[in-house]
């Protein structure tokens, strides 16, 4: 069997909706295969766990409806992905995806209509779905189990991919690519960068010299 890579995301992140695109793109040609798990950003980035070696805040011990926007709705889009993955691989990345674009692509807001709206166009068992959904306990502790791998490994952005070596490394995507070609370069391009001799660490342009962004026709190409 070949190794699969992860690719770390969440769902309120742009640049994780691109970096699954550009992955379904390399799996669907059978180039690449991808782990898809979940990272909190809220999590991440909470002042109780600023500094610390592990998670004192966990998003995963918090109640549906408490928090900020963000928070419960990232936790809601989760456990409902954690619900659509027991139907399958292929349903979990149809689901995934159709979520992501409802929110990214479509701009709808990353609520319970989203999730409904995705779980459809998955062509998901809506009756197991909704049963799946209503093991809170289960679905927060699978959660949990990916929130806590990604802290041992020290995911802080989104999408981060791991290989099967164990290299890791955050890949900020300004543009989206559902071309085949495109994506094999930009595959490439990440590992050139995360091998290379020279240890590259970061690459950050300038305030004043941001990444060229692909023009709206370009894309609408892409995605048509």
């Amino acid at each position: 069997m070949t190794p699969s890579n992860d690719v770390f995301f969440d769902f309120v992140c742009p640049y994780a909706w691109r970096g699954v695109e550009l992955a379904q793109v390399l799996r669907k040609a059978g180039e690449q295969t991808f782990t898809l798990r979940h990272f909190s950003l809220v999590q991440g980035n909470h002042p109780d766990n600023a500094g610390q070696s592990e998670p004192a805040w966990w998003l995963t011990d918090q109640p549906a409806e408490s928090g900020e926007r963000f928070q419960q709705s990232s936790l809601l889009a989760f456990l409902a992905a954690g619900a659509a993955a027991r139907q399958g691989e292929e349903q979990s990345w149809d689901f995934t995806l159709a979520l992501f674009r409802a929110v990214h692509e479509e701009k709808k807001p990353l609520d319970e209509d989203a999730v409904m709206a995705a779980a459809r166009a998955a062509k998901l068992d809506l009756e197991q779905f909704s049963a799946d959904r209503q093991d809170d306990e289960g679905l927060r502790a699978s959660l949990r189990q990916d929130l806590a791998e990604a802290a041992e490994i020290g995911v802080f952005g989104t999408p981060t991919f791991v290989l099967p070596g164990g290299e890791a490394a955050y890949y900020r995507f300004e543009n989206l690519t559902r071309e085949l070609d495109t994506a094999r370069q930009w595959w490439k391009l990440y590992g050139e960068v995360l091998h290379s001799g020279a240890g590259i660490a970061t690459v950050k342009r300038a305030k004043n010299r941001p990444a060229k962004k692909a023009a709206h026709k370009e894309l609408a190409q892409q995605t048509a």
